[in-house]
């Protein structure tokens, strides 16, 4: 082969290296979310957990079903943060990346409801039951429905981010009500809420530790990943967008 071609090949060999740490480098964190959550299914269902009354082995759900409401919680403090950024500076990319956090947010929140729901017909004998967090979990669901349910009658697209960002300030609000603080206040039947003791006092063993943390980061991060790959085909279908409305516009003058 000549020195050409010698030359040619080394440089793709470098290239591609180069290409491949940095591809690495800039996404480490989703390596770290496959890790994470490939760990926390492998011990979650197969790693020791402590005999507990009346819980036995659901409580390996500790590890689903509270890390998807962490996820849950973080897009929507997500949502509210880009949303009160459109309201500063009035950049529509704002308003895109806080409406895909609330999607894929209340889209975990959902996976929430349902992983408990799953939990309370093995330990408390029904699918649901008059609970304070229960209810308040619902409602929360139920304020982030209105939310989209405002950005789809509003046309005039200003006017509904600046609508869209005001009201999840709100339902933000509403769900830290609903979820953290209500139930501490009245009776429930959930753990570390109505005097009931929490999972780090009672059922949260150093073994469940290894896991539950891990799980939480794992879950998170996945909310984050499946919210960035909203947001990229968001922001395509908008600048598809507007290049159609732009040759529209030049065919309309000719």
């Amino acid at each position: 082969m000549s020195l050409p071609g010698f030359s040619v090949i080394y440089y793709f060999l470098i290239f591609g290296r180069t290409k491949t740490r940095m591809n690495i480098q800039k996404n480490w964190w989703k390596l770290l979310a496959a890790v994470l959550l490939f760990y926390t299914v492998i011990l979650g269902f197969l790693g020791p957990v402590p005999a507990r009354e009346i819980l036995n082995e659901t409580i390996r759900n500790l590890y689903f079903h509270v890390p998807m409401w962490f996820g849950m919680m973080t897009l929507l403090a997500i949502s509210v943060v880009y949303g009160i950024k459109h309201l500063n500076k009035n950049e529509m990319r704002y308003d895109i990346i806080a409406r895909e956090a609330a999607h894929t947010g209340v889209a975990m929140g959902i996976l929430g409801l349902i992983t408990g729901s799953l939990w309370a017909r093995y330990t408390w004998g029904t699918w649901w039951t008059s609970d304070t967090k229960l209810n308040g979990a619902a409602i929360t669901m139920l304020i982030y429905f209105a939310y989209f349910i405002l950005r789809g009658s509003v046309e005039d697209e200003q006017k509904r981010a600046r609508l869209a960002a005001v009201y999840s300030l709100f339902a933000f609000v509403m769900m830290i009500v609903f979820i953290m603080i209500l139930p501490r206040m009245e009776d429930s039947l959930h753990p570390g809420n109505g005097g009931n003791p929490g999972f780090s006092k009672y059922d949260l063993s150093s073994q469940m530790r290894l896991v539950f943390y891990p799980a939480v980061l794992g879950w998170v991060l996945l909310g984050v990943w499946i919210m960035n790959v909203r947001i990229r085909l968001a922001l395509l279908e908008e600048q598809m967008h507007n290049k159609e409305s732009s040759w529209n516009d030049i065919l309309d003058k000719h």
